[in-house]
């Protein structure tokens, strides 16, 4: 990068003005990962000091029967085909209260696109289940479902999130995002929720007084330009709603370990790589200095291993989520050592080993607990990068 954009680039940084679509491929093509890592986190330090967040959560997926078959996707399964499933209610209450243990605070509920369950069986499930579990938040749902609800049961995506937000939903998901621009999308995405019904939606749920996380799905087919262009789409809506929490860099994944029955799902990866640590660590570095708006930068631990999760920390990230038991939807990266779950007492000590101060909060951002940062008195005790 020319030094005079470089210098130009520093100084917006810390006046703390809005980057523009330029400077975000510019940034991109910088090949200088330290001095991106210390532009994120001198962001992330002025945002949120010196604090890592976390939460206490379990994913939970009612069926894996969809519609849909995504390019990037091995979740799904198609009706009578060997691992499909759908649980009964009762099955997911019951699975539900098994991982209550360890001062739950927040259950992810996300879903195929089933094409016979009528509409009515989500309510239901979601009542069902905060009925079972009154002290943890019901995260579910992607913008996707709420408009395959649309289609099944013919009302307005305002009436289903009313009818959702009664049963007991608190937030969405932040799922069904994957990559805006349509020059991508048309080859990554088998399913009819592109950006104007995904943005309507969240929209939508802002209105009715939900804050929801946004998402992006990189590393695939994708070039940086749309990385920048899908974080500057989620920015301007932010800028009209405020009711993004959080945002969450997705890394795709190649499917290793799930071809029991011999099929390959995911139809991307014979033509991807997918992306380096370093390239995830520049994503998660430019994301959080071109989203100025949105207060936090999440690192998903499963899909980018544990050390690039804690490097992520010193690259503009400051929440790691979660003590996930188990998630389906993609697998466990084995070739680089991701863990089946992580504990509360796990997290923590991630978080201080990476040299920050744990907070444990739940889904609305609202802190339980906090813990002691790293032990500045022992010589060898990380601490945080210098801004």
């Amino acid at each position: 990068m020319d030094a005079g954009l470089k210098r130009e680039l520093e100084e917006k940084v810390y006046a703390g003005e809005r980057l523009t679509r330029e400077d975000g491929i510019a940034l991109y093509e910088s090949d200088d990962l330290a001095w991106l890592g210390g532009l994120a986190h001198h962001v992330r330090t002025r945002k949120n000091g010196d604090v890592v967040h976390f939460n206490v959560n379990r994913h939970l997926n009612m069926t894996n029967v969809c519609t849909a078959s995504c390019a990037y996707c091995s979740f799904q399964r198609k009706p009578g085909e060997k691992d499909a499933y759908t649980m009964r209610i009762e099955e997911a209450v019951r699975l539900a209260k098994e991982m209550e243990g360890d001062n739950l605070t927040e259950l992810h509920i996300v879903n195929g696109l089933h094409p016979t369950l009528p509409w009515r069986y989500y309510p239901r499930s979601l009542k069902a289940l905060k009925e079972a579990l009154p002290d943890v938040s019901l995260k579910a749902f992607t913008a996707t479902e709420i408009h395959h609800f649309e289609t099944i049961s013919g009302m307005s995506a305002s009436e289903i999130l009313d009818e959702l937000i009664e049963a007991g939903l608190e937030s969405l998901t932040g799922g069904g995002a994957e990559i805006f621009d349509w020059e991508v999308r048309q080859h990554i995405v088998d399913h009819r929720t592109h950006w104007e019904d995904w943005s309507r939606i969240h929209r939508l749920a802002h209105e009715k007084g939900l804050k929801t996380p946004c998402t992006m799905l990189y590393g695939h087919i994708e070039e940086p330009r749309h990385r920048v262009d899908h974080v500057l789409r989620l920015r301007e809506l932010q800028d009209e709603t405020g009711g993004f929490q959080v945002f969450i860099p997705l890394r795709y994944q190649h499917d290793f370990v799930d071809l029991k029955d011999g099929k390959v799902r995911n139809t991307l990866q014979a033509r991807t790589t997918m992306a380096s640590g370093a390239e995830a660590l520049k994503t998660f570095a430019v994301s959080r200095l071109l989203f100025d708006n949105v207060p936090h930068v999440k690192v998903f631990w499963v899909m980018h291993g544990v050390q690039t999760a804690q490097l992520a920390l010193q690259h503009g990230a400051d929440d790691m989520d979660g003590s996930v038991v188990e998630y389906k939807i993609t697998h466990d990266a084995d070739n680089y050592g991701t863990p089946n779950k992580l504990t509360r007492d796990d997290l923590l000590e991630l978080i201080q080993d990476a040299g920050f101060r744990p907070v444990e909060r739940n889904t609305r951002y609202e802190i339980i607990r906090e813990y002691p940062g790293p032990d500045a008195a022992r010589r060898e005790s990380p601490q945080p990068m210098r801004v």
